[in-house]
């Protein structure tokens, strides 16, 4: 579930708060599973959710109706103005020169190069959790430049090359903050989300290194939900976004021409069509906590004060992509999943000057030209599938022309990275596996007002000279970065490796980096890595779903398996033929795993991606079943022996797949999966309660959508054996959501258990909890679908 934080590549996302000292020491409650590795233990003092302690284990274990509304929420309701970030000198951890210490077996993933492209930061587990590493190009030896035991998320080196600055993500936690630190180790400080309670995470650079962009989120006090009716059109692929608050002063439409938004609280305005306000004689909803988000420029120096370039309250996202030469503009991306937009806003006084819708997906959405009069965009406006736009503004930077660059029939533009000379480079989602080309982009002279006040003909948007292929090694491109004259790195993961980084060298073929692991290293010992296959099933409305099967080595052709189906979250990731050390783990235990793209998913399509908002999730949870059935009637998987499991959204399509179709399976696993819509709304972050509104239904006016979709409302329909694995600092989807379908299974006489993982958010980043994990759950389903 994606709005605040970056991919991290090769992992999912995190979200994180933190137990009080006597939770984190006092005896698990029976059926609770802990990890014991005291190194796994959250440091103390270190911020967790909003700087406050978790609920106790009386809490956690209370009857559904004795514990209130909200008690995961932030625990202030009066507000507090946002402030400008303030930089903190820490101590420096990096590690020693000329050292490569670590794990054999690991991964290497979001590169970004200095000025020269000779030197390369990036994220790297070698030391059993995502640390920042820097090394050559050329060279094995890589140094450690952050060895605290916080997570690191994202990394950008500065056009100046005296900074990397980076996320990190204290404790697991969700609440993350940047760091910058200089390439040689020392500096190191915290240039946002220091405040307790606050999140930062990173922007774009200043094309002169100057200054760093960032985000930060505060909550800012309780908002009063309307309930009124569910806004027309929501379920619809071009529906507007609608804020949860939205009353009869947030109402202005920006659209794709000029003009500032109105609304209180926003430099913004309102994402694009805003919803009705409260309804005449009807009763306000419950009080809830609402975040700001505010983007600022910084110096990592200290010595020029923040810049505030832009400010909207009660928003999924707000991340600066891109800045002018000169300063004045800048590009942003705002709004929740499915409704994302690129904002052109003019930095001295903050005003939007053009909109225009853009995709999901990476949140690095484009770049202006250098003089500022074209936009490049990787957008699906108006499309089905994403493409490079060029965006022509006038003078006054509003709207001018917007031309289609490149794309393709059925496949999406899924990253666009900017190299020297006017290149750029674009990788293409083909069916899950990517394809990489770069192009040099027209540099045409924007269009000029003729005589009579209309704009003539805009240039050709059209390349001059075709795409040139990249071909590279592995099936799936996570990143794509520029590493000095003509040069490029490249991110990859694989069915048969974990993530590692390529150098590009202009146009000679792609070398892997010395420090990236070889594909041999990065898989453990045992069985060699399965190679997937993938498969069409077709929904009971005969929409086409797709899905990667992993069969079990050994096992005959004709020979139905056991089998494991597994769900992935988002609901919007989609599922890549890439080395997933659970799956490995499963079939090296002689169990098959079919990963579908039930309807919600993307990389098929905007229509495909929209088909499960709203009521259309009831179709979601049966593309299940048809999956399941489509596998048995290949001959591949034995009907009698299935399981299924997911992870976030994923997980909730678990519990729900087992009431709704409890005849299908033997036993279940949710990891981080939400049981309760209505719980869900009342503990998770208000930022992300922005976003799902858009993607479930809204808490108020789709109460009895949200109700009915709950697998909780339906648990007396669960027949199975159940596992429940969370992070104790999950607060994207808080404990609860585990625990509640935990005691209720157990209530109705089902074997339940539930695995909290410490020093762990939604994602798990460690290698000891990954492993601890893995194994856990594949000792439950082996032992359920075997006896």
């Amino acid at each position: 579930m994606e709005d605040h934080l970056p991919a991290a590549e090769g992992h999912r996302r995190t979200a994180g708060g933190r137990p009080s000292d006597g939770e984190r020491h006092r005896r698990p409650a029976e059926g609770h599973r802990w990890a014991t590795d005291e190194a796994a233990r959250p440091e103390a003092g270190r911020p967790g959710r909003a700087g406050r302690p978790g609920p106790s284990e009386e809490d956690r274990l209370r009857p559904e109706g004795d514990r209130p509304r909200g008690a995961d929420r932030h625990p202030w309701a009066g507000g507090r103005p946002s402030s400008a970030p303030a930089a903190q000198p820490l101590a420096d951890l990096a590690g020693p020169a000329g050292s490569t210490p670590g794990l054999t077996a690991h991964a290497c993933w979001y590169p970004t190069a200095d000025p020269g492209g000779e030197h390369v930061a990036f994220i790297c587990d070698r030391g059993g959790s995502p640390q920042l590493w820097t090394a050559s190009v050329d060279s094995p030896e890589a140094r450690l430049l952050d060895a605290g035991p916080d997570h690191v998320t994202e990394v950008a080196w500065s056009p100046d090359g005296r900074w990397i600055a980076y996320t990190t993500a204290p404790g697991g936690s969700g609440h993350t903050r940047v760091l910058c630190v200089r390439p040689d180790g020392t500096g190191r400080r915290v240039v946002a989300g220091a405040e307790p309670g606050s999140s930062a995470y990173l922007g774009c650079w200043a094309r002169d290194g100057s200054g760093l962009a960032v985000t930060i989120a505060q909550p800012v006090g309780a908002v009063v939900e309307p309930p009124g009716e569910r806004p027309p059109g929501w379920t619809e692929r071009d529906g507007h976004a609608t804020l949860l608050d939205a009353g009869p002063g947030l109402g202005s439409d920006l659209g794709p021409g000029p003009g500032p938004g109105s609304g209180p609280g926003s430099d913004l305005g309102p994402a694009s069509g805003s919803g009705p306000g409260p309804v005449p004689g009807r009763t306000l909803g419950p009080a809830r906590v609402r975040d700001r988000l505010s983007a600022y420029l910084v110096d990592p120096d200290g010595v020029r004060a923040p810049a505030l370039l832009a400010e909207e309250d009660e928003a999924a996202t707000l991340r600066t992509c891109d800045l002018s030469h000169d300063g004045t503009l800048a590009l942003l991306r705002r709004g929740p999943r499915g409704r994302r937009e690129a904002v052109v806003v003019r930095v001295p006084d903050r005003t939007p000057l053009c909109v225009l819708p853009v995709a999901d997906g990476d949140p690095w959405i484009g770049r202006f030209s250098d003089d500022a009069r074209t936009v490049w965009l990787r957008s699906d406006h108006d499309r089905e599938f994403a493409a490079l736009l060029a965006l022509r503004l006038d003078a006054r930077g509003r709207r001018a022309d917007l031309q289609v660059v490149l794309d393709r029939d059925a496949h999406d533009l899924e990253l666009l990275t900017f190299l020297d000379a006017g290149r750029a480079a674009l990788a293409w989602n083909v069916e899950g596996t990517s394809e990489v080309e770069t192009v040099v982009l027209p540099d045409g002279p924007p269009p000029a007002p003729a005589g009579n006040g209309t704009a003539p003909a805009a240039p050709s948007a059209v390349p001059h000279v075709p795409p040139r292929a990249v071909e590279l090694p592995h099936e799936v491109v996570t990143r794509l970065a520029p590493a000095g004259p003509y040069g490029m790195l490249a991110a990859q993961s694989g069915s048969q490796r974990r993530p590692g980084v390529w150098h590009v060298p202009g146009t000679a073929p792609p070398t892997r980096t010395p420090w990236s692991a070889r594909d041999t290293d990065t898989v453990p010992p045992g069985p060699a890595p399965v190679r997937p296959v993938q498969l069409r099933p077709t929904g009971r409305d005969g929409l086409r779903l797709a899905g990667w099967y992993h069969r079990a080595p050994g096992r005959a052709p004709g020979e139905p398996a056991p089998c494991v189906v597994h769900l992935h979250g988002g609901p919007e990731e989609q599922e890549r033929p890439v080395f997933e050390p659970l799956y490995h783990e499963l079939t090296g235990r002689g169990l098959d795993v079919f990963a579908p793209d039930v309807r919600g998913s993307s990389g098929w399509g905007r229509t495909f991606r929209d088909a499960d908002l709203g009521e259309g999730r009831f179709s979601a949870i049966d593309d299940v079943a048809e999956c399941v059935a489509h596998i048995i009637g290949l001959g591949l998987a034995d009907a009698r022996r299935l399981a299924v499991m997911g992870h976030s959204y994923g997980g909730y399509l678990t519990l729900a797949s087992l009431v709704w179709h409890p005849e299908l399976f033997r036993t279940g696993v949710t990891v981080c999966g939400m049981s309760d819509f209505a719980t869900f709304f009342a503990g998770t972050e208000p930022w992300l309660a922005e976003s799902a509104a858009h993607k479930y239904g809204h808490p108020d006016r789709d109460l009895a959508l949200l109700r009915a979709l709950s697998p909780m409302s339906r648990v007396d329909a669960l027949r199975v054996p159940l596992l429940a694995v969370h992070g104790e600092h999950d607060t994207n989807v808080p404990p609860r959501e585990s625990e509640q379908i935990v005691r209720a299974a157990r209530a109705r006489g089902l074997e339940a258990e539930l695995l909290l993982l410490r020093g762990e958010g939604h994602d798990f980043r460690r290698a000891d909890s990954r492993r601890l994990f893995r194994r856990s759950a594949a000792d439950w389903i082996q032992r359920h679908l075997t006896r």
